[in-house]
């Protein structure tokens, strides 16, 4: 599958088979990761791998689709608001390249926003310092959603002078 084509099929998945996915699997993918940019090489994310102990005091509404395996990502914040602000960029990035490395190989994510709230930082032990970018659900795909109607790119452009 070429890039374009990973990036137009990738979706969302919100229904996964119960096979495990192997860790070196996984890791191969959080190593592309680290090739996103970031501002001055900061390399501001980390990733807590979620065990079935956290998975459940986390108390996820679809328990995360049913996601053989749960990663929670974090950006760590900067010493100016700026580099905060370009970490959560990178870790963005950083976030990307995981899910489109995984969906190359056929293995899709489910993303969740719930770990910035307290309750689940305190749950994670998330300490002061980081944001939760997000908390993936990874695994095989039961179904695959059509993809949902996109605005086009012209209507979002400006150009200037």
């Amino acid at each position: 599958m070429n890039i374009l084509e990973n990036i137009y099929s990738r979706r969302n998945i919100k229904k996964f088979k119960p096979d495990m996915v192997e860790p070196e699997q996984i890791n191969k993918w959080l190593e592309a990761g680290t090739m996103a940019p970031n501002h001055k090489m900061t390399q501001p994310w980390e990733v807590y791998m979620i065990g079935s102990e956290t998975r459940t005091k986390l108390n996820h509404k679809t328990n995360f689709c049913q996601a053989p395996v749960v990663l929670a990502i974090l950006s760590k914040h900067g010493s100016t608001e700026i580099e905060t602000y370009e970490n959560v960029l990178a870790t963005a990035c950083f976030v990307q390249n995981v899910n489109l490395a995984a969906w190359a190989e056929g293995v899709g994510t489910f993303w969740s926003s719930m770990g910035n709230a307290a309750k689940n930082r305190e749950i994670m032990g998330i300490p002061d310092g980081y944001d939760v970018i997000g908390v993936f659900g990874f695994g095989y795909p039961e179904e695959i959603s059509q993809p949902k109607e996109r605005t086009s790119i012209q209507e979002k452009m400006k150009y200037l002078p």
